[in-house]
């Protein structure tokens, strides 16, 4: 869900237990300025060299990883897993896949059973022809962990991700021990005042057919190649995988479906919001995005919630600086306490 147009100020709205809302901040408002300029000057270059990836069997990008799909009410999951150790579950963000977990997954697998899912709907994952809003979304990630054989797990999620792991921990306390979420506010707490910002929220969640006749097979690269712009840089992002990804119309619509259930989402967040977290929760946001602005949103929901700026990032953290990505990771989900090497690591530490 990134970002594309500026204005002076946004805040993130408050719960109805606290009645005034939290800024976000000049840093935050410079960082929308840096990237809508990236948006017009940067060119479309892209981190090429991955392999294809299959949809089941070893996996080609690090070795100790298998592609799996897992039935769920709907259709089938498509998860990629390696590793041993406390489970950690890697959700993506739109208008992207699993693969953008591939540069901080063999690390993580050092200590942790890491489990990269694609969302329903999205990557090699079946399309369910309805349940897109978040809680019955982080309903079909459970049943696919579980059958995984986890029922306690730790969850690392961006973009769209961030608001399905949000109601899975929400809503089984006992199962989620920690959740460190990247770059986005949630509905309800924040995520409505960025839609002014930029018409692709609009867009995206207006009412079918309305985006399934504008966008046509060959806008795919243009409208997803002005998503991929607005980053700090955007030649690591592995574009044409993920124009790829979202070829077929289907897929497309997928992801407009996430959109749309957006306004439900935000309704059931603030009438339950009253269900606060209680495991420690890390709001990670870009240098030249969010920066503060997701721990901000989770305060409001969250009674242990910590702050972590990635720097030389924009929206795309976890390809735009993995090394930040994984070494924060490490800390916060880690079996010990560890220190900081670096200042902008304070914040990860657990």
């Amino acid at each position: 869900m990134p970002l594309e147009e500026t204005t002076t100020r946004v805040t993130v709205r408050a719960s109805r237990e606290r009645p005034r809302a939290r800024r976000w901040g000049r840093a935050a408002i410079s960082a929308f300025v840096t990237l809508v300029a990236l948006v017009t000057m940067t060119a479309g270059a892209t981190a090429s060299g991955t392999p294809e990836e299959p949809s089941e069997g070893p996996a080609r990008f690090a070795p100790g990883f298998t592609h799996g799909k897992v039935a769920v009410d709907g259709g089938t999951i498509h998860y990629v897993r390696g590793g041993s150790g406390p489970a950690i579950v890697l959700l993506h963000g739109w208008p992207e896949t699993w693969l953008m977990w591939r540069d901080v997954m063999p690390e993580l697998a050092r200590e942790h059973t890491v489990i990269a899912i694609d969302l329903p709907g999205l990557g090699a994952s079946s399309i369910p022809t309805g349940g897109y809003d978040k809680v019955t979304t982080s309903r079909r990630i459970r049943q696919a962990v579980n059958q995984l054989g986890f029922t306690q797990v730790e969850i690392l999620g961006h973009d769209l991700g961030v608001l399905i792991a949000y109601p899975y921990a929400r809503d089984f306390p006992n199962e989620v021990t920690r959740l460190a979420m990247i770059e986005s506010p949630l509905p309800g707490f924040g995520l409505e005042e960025l839609y002014g910002l930029s018409w692709h929220f609009r867009f995206n969640s207006s009412p079918a057919p309305i985006p399934e006749r504008i966008m046509d097979n060959g806008d795919v690269s243009t409208y997803l190649g002005m998503m991929f712009n607005f980053s700090h840089r955007p030649d690591a992002i592995d574009r044409e995988r993920y124009y790829k990804a979202y070829a077929d119309p289907a897929r497309r619509t997928a992801g407009y479906e996430y959109y749309r259930a957006f306004a439900a989402d935000a309704e059931n967040n603030k009438a339950n919001a009253g269900s606060r977290l209680a495991m420690p929760v890390l709001g990670i946001g870009g240098q030249y995005s969010f920066g503060p602005g997701v721990a901000s949103s989770f305060q409001q929901v969250g009674d242990d919630v910590r702050t972590a700026v990635a720097p030389d990032s924009g929206h795309f953290v976890p390809e735009e600086n993995p090394r930040f990505t994984i070494d924060c990771a490490k800390l916060f989900f880690g079996a010990q306490s560890g220190t900081p090497s670096q200042p902008e690591l304070a914040g990860c530490a657990p």
